[in-house]
């Protein structure tokens, strides 16, 4: 019997990658396939069948190209949310701590209207200070996070249980333990 590939399957864990003791985990590989990045679309999709989303919001730089096919699928617009400084035009900022200092995402400040129903979108959850940067700004907006969606989670580096203590519905594909 063939057992049939998983989300997980198409994932390249890199080890020492980008420094000595962490294993990156490329999602890449997973583009690269059309029956991987179908099924982690379908999948990132599926707990949130029936319900109506107004945009989707991509966190830099994986969740773009996760977002647009997200968004393409729900029928919704797509927000980039960026490091500072990429986006033109008039934008609110919103920093966050790293394990290593600190960085901004900024958002352009007419993206979202007040009551839109949003879907956060990412390759992965890790500490999850650059998801909960994200839902600070699209609720700054006036925006509603419904769900956060993401290809991996690492639970030992805590980002569910910070999103979890937001109150948001957290979705993943698939979970890697250590970093």
């Amino acid at each position: 019997m063939i057992q049939q590939k998983q989300v997980q399957d198409y994932i390249r864990s890199i080890v020492d990658f980008p420094h000595e003791g962490i294993i990156f985990r490329d999602v890449t590989t997973l583009f690269a396939d059309p029956r991987g990045f179908r099924m982690a679309v379908d999948q990132l999709l599926h707990p949130y069948a029936g319900m109506r989303f107004d945009k989707v919001v991509g966190l830099e730089a994986r969740g773009f190209i996760l977002g647009g096919a997200v968004a393409h699928q729900l029928s919704a617009g797509f927000v980039p949310i960026r490091k500072k400084g990429k986006l033109p035009g008039a934008v609110i900022s919103e920093a966050y701590t790293l394990e290593y200092g600190e960085a901004v995402v900024e958002i352009h400040d007419d993206a979202i209207a007040p009551g839109e129903r949003i879907l956060l979108v990412d390759d992965l959850l890790a500490t999850g200070g650059t998801a909960e940067a994200g839902i600070k700004l699209v609720e700054r907006l006036g925006g509603e996070i419904i769900g956060c969606a993401f290809i991996i989670d690492l639970p030992d580096l805590g980002g569910r249980a910070r999103l979890d203590a937001m109150g948001m519905d957290v979705h993943a594909l698939c979970a890697f333990e250590g970093l």
